[in-house]
Parts: structure tokens; C-alpha cells; sequence
């Protein structure tokens, strides 16, 4: 048994071709992968030996010929195929484990050029992946170290890999080529001045019992990168599998916890927040966000930037919750949440923000694609465009509520005090629709002065801020940008209220 081995990543390569040269499989290698064997111990046949013809163009062509070629796709079943094979001096070779020179991760280079670029594209890797695939009835293809060990294990027990495994291995190794292909087209006609072809490689994590509705079928995907605050990256301690609208539920109350470094908790229901605030820890953060709104959290979820505690545990445990979330949960929290065994509890890796991330939307036929909306300014006193500036606890209100009004579904109005939701405002056609919700809800909480209003986008006309006046608004922040802007300003100047205009938009059609 042969096994030709061609890797850029090293990773237990020595250990996987010294275990099937202990098995007597014969090692066929090439140049650095060569090198690294033979220095560990291992005996190896160079591709040279095998071809007969030296590597040239600087080791561009080494393993493009067709003792290697044919000895990979000649089909052992085939007689006229062994015939030939036979009559040419081609030997068979059984397992090929090949993994590509790192294309990406070279054009992702700040420095990369086109020439650099192009010498690391690999052509000998991709065609014996793919030759070896074509003929995984009896040929082993291993693209990936995690595959090594149970390979190994496979061919110990029984002398090869079974043909079932091998038609895996051949579907992975479609895929690696797939993708590296993908990457090396997307670059080339970013280059060529050529229209942007969107290539998108998502992995399926589970099917889901149904979509946003009963009679929808769906699945969920993951992406190749992981990223902080992410429902697709979380690891779920207890609890049944989540739903399409636990996963929507849960990625929108993320979002909303990843703005904050304070300790903070978010209740959540179908994608808006319910209620949030601030806190001296994380059982003071729930309890506030808690009385925000008792109604709406029931059957909704419950996310925090803080280790979740037996206090806080034992204050949400006779609450009806869906999820809740944390960075990480304290053995006694565990114990106190054990027996709610249906609640689902995910651990989250929540580490600050840089990355750019795409968010894509689908439509019929089509998809749109923006950068995501991972920006909020800090509201400052510069902001002001009223004759009053704001209290430094008015100011303090004003950054909670625009973080929290940023994820809110338009037109988005957010009513806080001392860094807690007292009212949200959310899905209406109109702003002085969400403003009358959010004010209505903050004056049933009895919260009548001394209030803070966040909005979304700009207010179109001045009767926003009439409405707020008459329930208590003492400060309000928007993006500013009407053709009205000013008056606004005018009416707040004559109502006393303090108006920031932060430039930036939220908006959440």
C-alpha cells in the first residue's frame, strides 16, 4: 500500500506517516513535506523516484504526470485500466493526503501583489485532491488533520479505510477545493476589473423543527468565521434545541449586550427589547431590566455581558424564559437553573468588538449585502443643538438610550431614566405613533419627570417633541438630518428640553 503526502499544513503530519509506515504502507512525498519527514525518522520515496522526471519550473510541475495521475485513477475493478497501467510501469497509489498552500490567508496580506498572489495558487494540490476523490472507490483522500486519527484507527482495525468512509473523504475534499477555488476566482476578478461574484460557504449545524412558522422547513448554518457574541459560536449547556426564532431572538439580544461594558442584562421578545438597563452588577442589572417590563419578558429570553451568579439565578428561576445567556455560568447557577430542564442556557464567548462583519438579507431571487452596523458614537455635550446642555446624568441617559434605540425595528422611540428602559417604541409607521407607545408605557411604570427620549432616525416634524414635553422629556437624542431640524430645535428651546443631534443613523426598516 502506498500513500502519496503533499501538505501546507503540518499539523501531526509526522505522526499520521510514521503510524502507516509502521503498518507498512510506503511514503511518497515531496519537497518540504519531503524534508520534514525524513528529519523526523520517517522513510520516504521522493515524487522524482516515482515519475522519473525532475520537479522544474521552480516546483511548479512535480506531481502533473501520469504515474502519479494514473495511478490514482486507474480503477482496480478495470482490467484494460490495469492493463495499461501495468504496460506503462504505474503502480497504484492508495491514499493521498494533500491540504493547499494557503491562498487566502496570502491575498489577505496588506502588501500582497498580483505576482505573489498567482505563484500561490496551487495546481499539483487541487488535481490529485480531485483525482484521488473521483476514485474514492478505492482510493483514500484526506484533505484535513483532523481526519488522521480516524483513518488510522480504521486502517489498523480492518487494513484500509472502508469504501462508505471513503466516499466522505471524497466529498471533503470536493469541498476544500471548492472553496479554494472560490477564493482564488474572487480575488482574480477583483483584479480584473470584473463584476464581484458572491461566493458564500456556510456549514449546517442542525435542522431546525420548523421555520418562523409551523409549515416552514429550515435549517441552521453556520459561517466559517467565529466571531464574539455570536448565537452560531455559543455552546448550550441544558435545554431543548433551539428554534428558527430563538436563534433570530438570540442574535438580535446579543447585539444589543455587545454595546455595553458596564454590567448589563436585555429582556427580549420577537426581536426588540422589552426591557434594559444598566447595573452596580449583574443581579442589579436583571432586577432593573426585570421591572422594566414584567409583562412582556414572559416567554422571552434574557442576555448578559456578566458570569451569571446563584443570586441572579435563583431571581429568574420562577420566571417563564425561552433562553438566557451569559459568558459564563457559576456551577451554583447551574445547580439553581437544573431543574427548568426545557430553558435553554448558552455560553457565549463575549470579547470586544473590531472585526467588519457582511450582513446578508435575502429577497426573491437575490440577495442584499451591507456592512454590518457595528458603529454607535458616544453621545457627548458637543452633540447639542439647543440653547441648554445637558446634566451629566441626562448625558449618561442619553449613550444608554442610543445604544438601545440602534436596536430597536423602526421608527424606533426609546424612553429611559437612570440607565433603564422605562418604555420602547417599536414597528410603526410613524414616529409619533412609537413615541406615543413608549411614553404611555414609561407614564403607567409612574414615571413622569425627568426623562430621556432616543430615536432612531430623524424627527420629521416638531410634534415629537411637543408629545415628550407633556410627559416629563427633560433631554432627547436622534440623528438629526430633516429638513425640519430646525423646528425641532426651536420647539425644544421653548419647552426646555435638551436636543443632541448625533449625525448617525440606526434605522431597522
Amino acid at each position: 500500500m502506498k500513500a502519496l503526502i503533499s501538505v501546507s499544513d503540518k499539523r501531526g503530519v509526522v505522526e499520521f506517516a510514521s503510524a502507516l509506515e509502521n503498518m507498512g504502507w510506503e511514503i511518497i512525498a515531496t519537497g518540504g513535506t519531503m524534508k520534514l519527514l525524513i528529519d523526523n525518522g520517517v522513510k520516504v520515496t521522493g515524487i522524482s523516484e516515482i515519475t522519473g522526471f525532475p520537479e522544474i519550473c521552480g516546483g511548479r510541475v512535480k506531481t502533473l504526470h501520469p504515474k502519479v495521475h494514473g495511478a490514482l485513477l486507474g480503477r482496480r475493478d478495470n482490467p484494460s485500466d490495469m492493463a495499461q497501467l501495468s504496460e506503462n510501469g504505474i503502480g497504484l497509489i492508495d491514499l493521498v493526503c494533500v491540504n493547499l498552500y494557503p491562498f487566502e490567508a496570502t491575498v489577505a496580506k496588506p502588501d500582497v501583489t498580483l505576482e505573489d498572489a498567482i505563484e500561490h495558487i496551487d495546481i499539483g494540490g487541487p488535481s490529485m485532491l480531485r483525482s484521488a476523490a473521483k476514485n474514492c472507490k478505492s482510493v483514500t483522500v484526506v484533505c484535513n488533520p483532523d481526519d488522521y486519527e480516524p483513518i488510522l484507527k480504521e486502517i489498523a482495525e480492518n487494513g484500509n479505510t472502508s469504501e462508505e468512509h471513503r466516499l466522505q473523504l471524497s466529498a471533503k475534499a470536493y469541498t476544500h477545493t471548492a472553496l479554494y477555488d472560490s477564493h482564488i476566482a474572487e480575488y482574480m476578478r477583483r483584479q480584473a476589473g470584473l463584476p464581484e461574484k458572491l461566493f458564500l460557504s456556510f456549514d449546517e449545524v442542525q435542522p431546525l423543527r420548523y421555520g418562523e412558522n409551523p409549515h416552514q422547513k429550515a435549517k441552521f448554518f453556520r459561517g466559517p468565521v467565529e466571531y464574539s457574541y455570536s448565537v452560531a459560536n455559543a455552546r448550550q449547556l441544558q435545554g431543548k434545541e433551539l428554534s428558527y426564532n430563538n436563534i433570530q431572538d438570540a442574535n438580535a439580544a446579543l447585539e444589543i449586550v455587545s454595546e455595553f461594558e458596564e454590567p448589563f442584562c436585555v429582556g427580549l421578545k420577537h426581536m426588540n427589547p422589552c426591557g434594559a438597563a444598566v447595573g452596580a452588577d449583574v443581579l442589579d442589572a436583571w432586577t432593573r431590566a426585570y421591572e422594566a417590563d414584567k409583562v412582556s419578558i414572559y416567554g422571552g429570553i434574557v442576555a448578559f455581558n456578566r458570569p451569571l451568579n446563584a443570586e441572579t439565578a435563583r431571581a429568574l428561576k420562577p420566571i417563564f424564559l425561552e433562553i438566557v445567556m451569559a459568558p459564563a455560568f457559576e456551577p451554583e447557577a447551574l445547580e439553581v437553573l437544573s431543574s427548568k430542564k426545557n430553558l435553554r442556557l448558552l455560553e457565549v464567548k463575549m470579547e470586544k468588538r473590531g472585526e467588519k462583519r457582511d450582513q446578508y438579507v435575502a429577497v426573491t431571487g437575490g440577495l442584499l449585502v451591507q456592512d454590518a452596523d457595528t458603529e454607535c458614537l458616544e453621545v457627548t455635550d458637543a452633540m447639542t443643538v439647543t440653547k441648554r446642555h445637558p446634566s451629566a446624568r441626562e448625558l449618561a441617559d442619553l449613550n444608554f438610550g442610543w445604544k438601545i434605540v440602534k436596536h430597536v425595528k423602526s421608527n424606533a422611540i426609546v424612553v429611559v431614566k437612570d440607565g433603564a428602559t422605562l418604555g420602547v417604541g417599536a414597528g410603526q409607521m410613524n414616529r409619533v405613533g412609537s413615541a406615543t407607545i413608549a411614553l404611555e408605557e414609561a407614564k403607567a411604570a409612574g414615571a413622569t419627570e425627568g426623562l430621556v427620549l432616543a430615536s432612531d432616525g430623524f424627527l420629521p416634524f416638531d410634534d415629537t417633541v411637543e408629545q415628550a414635553s407633556h410627559y416629563g422629556v427633560t433631554a432627547i437624542v436622534q440623528p438629526g438630518g430633516s429638513i425640519r431640524d430646525e423646528d425641532s430645535v426651536k420647539k425644544a428651546d421653548e419647552k426646555g428640553i435638551v436636543m443632541l443631534f448625533t449625525g448617525m443613523r440606526h434605522f431597522k426598516h
